[in-house]
């Protein structure tokens, strides 16, 4: 459990407040059971150490407050949108023999002894943290899945998570899936463009010279059956009968014979 000094806070305008965070202070307040709300202001280099530990909204943090101790459970930290600073922090006060409602993260232990995960399987985690209503004296830090002996297609259930004692989750109407040992997917690698895109050049260059080549020789056939059909033409058709003489040529026949 952590341990910080707070300070307690007397202002009663934004301008003060603005004065508190200048001087590299975060305020705070401190609220819940019978006691009246406190106000706290705490160091901010003091507030990113805390920040940077996982599970800060889910540890309970004892509170130093000018000689007199507070257990408490951060509930909510607001940021600066520009700097990211942290400009607020909410303490939940905690009052034994109460419940809380909390998100507690997930962690899986084991996975190098999961026959599943040996032969390639993959952990698909559905839930990184789960919400259980617990004991302000029993919170735990988190929830331990164990992955001894999961095989491909085994779903790891709430049922089979051991929690602590009087910590419920707060979905109650069904056993929930936290995770899954699914089996490995094949991906195919897709054929590479600039591969299809070179062969596809070479077939088309390829294609063109046969395209070429068909035309010449297209048309020098062409050119030599035209000369051909010329010559053809030029010589009479043999056996066929000479034209008849013309009325000319048959009277001068006529005065050579009477000669």
């Amino acid at each position: 459990m952590n341990s910080i000094e707070v300070s307690i806070r007397n202002t009663k305008t934004r301008g003060e407040v603005n004065t508190l965070r200048a001087k590299d202070f975060v305020p705070g307040i401190i609220y819940g059971g019978k006691d009246k709300n406190q106000k706290v202001s705490i160091s901010k280099k003091l507030v990113k150490s805390l920040l940077d530990k996982e599970n800060f909204l889910s540890n309970i943090i004892t509170l130093n407050i000018d000689g007199n101790t507070q257990d408490v459970l951060p509930r909510e930290i607001k940021f600066d949108i520009i700097t990211d600073d942290p400009m607020h922090v909410d303490f939940l006060r905690i009052v034994k023999g109460s419940k809380i409602i909390l998100e507690i993260p997930v962690k899986f232990i084991n996975n190098e002894k999961s026959p599943g995960l040996k032969r390639g399987g993959v952990l698909n985690i559905v839930r990184r943290k789960v919400e259980l209503k617990c004991p302000t004296e029993n919170i735990p830090n988190e929830i331990i899945v164990d992955l001894d002996n999961t095989e491909i297609g085994t779903s790891v259930k709430i049922s089979s998570v051991k929690l602590p004692e009087n910590v419920v989750p707060t979905i109650t109407d069904r056993d929930f899936v936290i995770a899954t040992v699914a089996a490995p997917s094949i991906v195919v690698e897709p054929v590479k463009a600039e591969e299809t895109t070179a062969e596809g050049e070479v077939v088309a260059e390829g294609a063109a010279e046969d395209a070429v080549e068909g035309a010449t020789e297209g048309a020098t056939d062409g050119e030599a059956k035209k000369d051909e059909g010329k010559e053809k033409s030029a010589k009479p058709p043999e056996g066929k009968a000479k034209a008849a003489p013309t009325k000319k040529e048959q009277s001068s026949s006529k005065e050579t014979k009477k000669k």
